[in-house]
């Protein structure tokens, strides 16, 4: 995995760990065509392989935004064709993000518009900071979401909380969005990479393999019925049982140790 990314900085605060930071600090962190890109490769490349990571952490570079959506100046005078050509890039990075097989959490530090918040609705769950808000401004616009908000908002928020946010474009605060089940924990900007580090260590702590099958059986089984979802839980579940890192589990447990999972 490479760490070069024009828009991207990649920082590794232990080594099961990565933080993603959006880094175009002087546009607010808005999503251009290269960033849409750099991210869309990044996360395909998780798909594939993990080289050691447990959790991935994707945050904002500096203290006023973490993504400010599109970046509206690449698109003054796009040619239909062009937008169209951009917006393939973003449905992809998308995907890929949603596809993320590693525990992904948004460290929400500033504005989290348009695109950002469609980003932030599409992890596994974010923490924000006191002063973070969010909105979907595309009818504000004359478009709409289409990077996955009217469909990862409504499964955070609730369908009619999601059309009242996505038919204003009004914004929310993180407090808010606590209240209303997009946003995990509230801190003060100061604590926010402290906390969600701490979270995300623990969950580098748990056995890897375990941790991938529960992920997905919650996001696989919110697309069946119950019947069929409970089917595909048992499916990841047998997985577990002959893994070397079910067998330390039980272990360490009886021998009152921590247990060193080692993802096989």
């Amino acid at each position: 995995m490479r760490d070069d990314y024009e828009t991207l900085r990649l920082g590794h605060p232990s080594p099961d760990i990565l933080v993603v930071t959006l880094d175009r600090p002087q546009a607010s962190n808005a999503m251009n065509t290269q960033m849409g890109r750099d991210l869309m490769e990044l996360f395909e490349e998780l798909q594939i392989r993990f080289d050691g990571l447990r959790c991935v952490v994707v945050t904002g570079s500096g203290e006023k935004a973490f993504c400010a959506g599109g970046d509206l100046k690449e698109r003054r005078g796009m040619t239909d064709e062009a937008w169209q050509a951009q917006h393939a890039i973003f449905e992809r990075m998308m995907r890929a993000v949603v596809a993320c097989p590693l525990p992904l959490i948004a460290a929400v530090n500033g504005a989290a518009y348009g695109g950002g918040c469609e980003l932030a609705a599409a992890v596994d769950f974010v923490y924000a900071a006191e002063t973070a808000r969010f909105a979907l401004t595309e009818v504000t616009l004359g478009i709409m979401p289409g990077a996955g908000g009217t469909q990862n908002l409504p499964r955070a928020v609730g369908m009619r909380r999601a059309k009242e946010i996505i038919l204003t474009g009004q914004a929310f605060t993180a407090a808010q969005g606590a209240q209303w089940g997009l946003v995990n924990r509230v801190v003060p900007l100061a604590d926010l990479m402290e906390a969600t580090l701490a979270t995300a260590r623990r969950i580098a702590d748990n056995a890897p393999i375990a941790v991938r099958q529960a992920k997905q059986s919650v996001h696989r089984g919110m697309q069946m019925s119950l019947w069929d979802g409970m089917a595909f839980e048992i499916e990841a579940y047998n997985r577990m049982v002959p893994t070397e890192d079910r067998r330390e589990g039980i272990n360490a447990f009886n021998e009152k140790r921590k247990p060193v999972f080692r993802g096989r």
